[in-house]
């Protein structure tokens, strides 16, 4: 039987009681949907799925994200995306994790992220603790917060997101080897707007949708007046109360919800401290049908 366990703190929980390999029951899949909304950050321990199971379970989800031209997956499954800095005879096996900002994944697309499924294979100790850890914000917590005179102000309007300011983030920051966007792949992925602040599908709350990787302006302000309400919001997501940390044990598999809260793979490991982690992405398409998480809940 599912058990729920949560942290006690401003987001996580463990889930004990399931094996994510086999088939959920719809009773099963409406308490996770459920923790999901509540907790927003969730672990499952002990679960070594392969890279057919991982992106079976995360298909539950929605629609998994391809990314285009993404070397670094599993072989014949693009669905599945391998970060790692494990090396075997000299070369890289997958990409190194490109999370080491905050951010939340998918904003700067059309259509949102919803959950992102990570599954941890090689996590890196030092002194018998673990190194590579991430960091979360609950942005329902702190849109449930703000002062009534920013709701009001905020109501009805959007934001800019985009992800060439992730993208020029990574190269002049993080040494990325990238070139710069060309034109073409500008054409393909141009500036999107959401909802400064939108209604959590499964909960029903409001969600504060900025965040430090990609939202841009705060749209229909002068420039003056967007920096300054977004380095607000910015710096009220920020704060201590909403922060979580998820120290990775071999075998978990975390599942976490993009539209509730940032994250940040903390980048305090060395190249020959090996981290190794799957992932899959998966898209806002599915539950965002109110008719499918009623009847999910409702199981």
């Amino acid at each position: 039987m599912l058990r729920v366990e949560p942290t006690g703190q401003i987001l996580g929980a463990t889930l004990i009681g399931v094996d994510l390999k086999q088939d959920l029951q719809p009773r099963d899949f409406a308490a996770i949907l459920r923790a999901l909304g509540d907790y927003g950050v969730l672990r499952f321990p002990g679960q070594w799925l392969d890279a057919p199971e991982l992106k079976a379970f995360s298909a539950r989800f929605g629609e998994i994200q391809v990314l285009r031209g993404n070397p670094n997956h599993e072989p014949g499954m693009p669905e599945v995306t391998i970060l790692s800095n494990v090396k075997e005879d000299g070369k890289l096996i997958g990409a190194p994790d490109a999370g080491q900002s905050w951010h939340t994944d998918m904003t700067y697309s059309p259509a949102k992220g919803f959950v992102n499924v990570l599954s941890a294979w090689k996590v890196p100790l030092r002194d018998g603790k673990p190194v590579g850890n991430t960091e979360f914000t609950n942005t329902q917590a702190a849109a449930a917060d703000l002062p009534a005179d920013i709701v009001a102000q905020l109501t009805g309007v959007t934001a800019t997101h985009d992800i060439e300011m992730f993208w020029e983030y990574m190269r002049r920051e993080k040494n990325s080897q990238r070139p710069p966007m060309s034109p073409e792949m500008r054409a393909q992925r141009p500036p999107v707007h959401h909802p400064v602040l939108m209604k959590h599908p499964i909960t029903g709350r409001n969600v504060l949708y900025v965040n430090p990787g990609f939202t841009t302006q705060i749209d229909g302000m002068p420039a003056e007046e967007s920096a300054v309400l977004l380095e607000y919001l910015l710096n009220w997501v920020f704060q201590p109360k909403y922060r979580y940390v998820h120290e990775w044990s071999e075998g978990d598999l975390l599942l976490w919800d993009n539209l509730g809260s940032w994250h940040f793979a903390r980048p305090d490991y060395g190249p020959d401290e090996y981290r190794l982690m799957k992932r899959c992405q998966v898209m806002a398409d599915k539950i965002f049908d109110p008719a499918f998480v009623a009847q999910a809940l409702a199981a």
